[in-house]
């Protein structure tokens, strides 16, 4: 499965940009939208920044994200 996470550019220089999402950075490309600017939110896929998203929209996606994580961080009750 692929999946897009939102995260602003914190970082931005040409079509080169850091991005965070939840505290993690990372290098994406904006070559796809070159109307990113630094501070916007975006869509990134493989790398690469495909969307502009709005705050309230990054936020749902965020706290989707974090419970993903602490449900895979509950041990498994049927291994024992």
């Amino acid at each position: 499965m692929c999946l897009a996470v939102p995260a602003r550019i914190v970082e931005l220089e040409g079509d080169r940009a850091i991005v965070d999402a939840l505290g993690n950075r990372w290098k994406a490309k904006t070559t796809l939208l070159p109307e990113a600017k630094l501070g916007d939110l975006v869509l990134i896929h493989a790398g690469f920044a495909i969307s502009l998203v709005d705050e309230e929209e990054a936020k749902k996606t965020w706290q989707l994200i974090a419970e993903i994580s602490e449900f895979d961080d509950t041990p498994n009750k049927l291994s024992g």
